[in-house]
């Protein structure tokens, strides 16, 4: 039993190869973290976000090296992380896909296979950076959020500014309608197709001038909606 015991401890593996392999996950996550920084769009990025993609390549890394082959180790670094809970909710896609970036890379350098890991890390990363730049698998056509106010009276079918929505817009589809509580009047919200978006700012113009409309505004979004 002692024996066996011992086993699980016992780590086959030097330490050349340990510091190998964190060396591969520290600059295989620097690289993913400077990808990430290049390819976000937003305000401004999460510096302890960007720096927690390399510590995690780092981390997973050093969980592949304890696991090893042994099948005990493992469940019970398992039973170990089943006791964190993870409060933190990850609303960007982009966000979840760099997090198994780091993830996968910092197995590939866990086990010991460098150049899967750096190979990975530059074909992926080259991948991700043209499928951003390029914009090859976004919709031509761009969507936009129009949303206005309008008196109650004034939502129907034969409403007046229907005619203005279908001279500059392709398609539209009402999404939302809600009611404003300091006068009668409701706020509509529709999504729009532009037959030219370089018109937006007279789509707006001209629906500001229909009786009854007011608070018009027009948002736009490089995420599809």
């Amino acid at each position: 039993m002692l024996q066996e015991f011992q086993n699980i401890l016992r780590l086959n593996i030097t330490l050349a190869e340990i510091i190998g392999n964190l060396l591969i996950a520290f600059l295989c996550g620097l690289a993913i973290s400077w990808l990430y920084r290049k390819l976000y769009r937003g305000p401004g990025y999460s510096v302890a976000f960007v720096n927690g993609l390399i510590i995690l390549a780092m981390i997973t890394a050093v969980v592949i090296m304890v696991i090893g082959n042994n099948l005990a180790r493992a469940f019970g670094l398992v039973g170990a992380m089943s006791i964190i809970r993870f409060r933190t909710a990850v609303k960007d896609t982009q966000d979840i896909i760099f997090i198994f970036f780091a993830l996968t890379i910092g197995m590939a350098a866990g086990v010991g296979i460098h150049k899967l890991a750096i190979v990975g890390t530059l074909f992926v990363g080259a991948v991700f950076y043209v499928l951003n730049k390029t914009n090859m698998v976004a919709p031509q056509q761009k969507e936009f959020l129009l949303q206005f106010n309008v008196s109650a009276n004034g939502q129907s079918e034969d409403a007046a500014y229907l005619p203005v929505l279908k001279q500059y817009c392709r398609h539209s589809k009402l999404i939302n309608v809600k009611t404003i509580s300091m006068d009668d009047s409701l706020e509509l919200s529709y999504y729009v197709k532009l037959k030219d978006e370089n018109k937006n700012a007279d789509l707006v113009r001209e629906i500001k001038t229909v009786s009854g409309v007011k608070q018009v505004n027009l948002f736009y979004d490089d995420e599809q909606f």
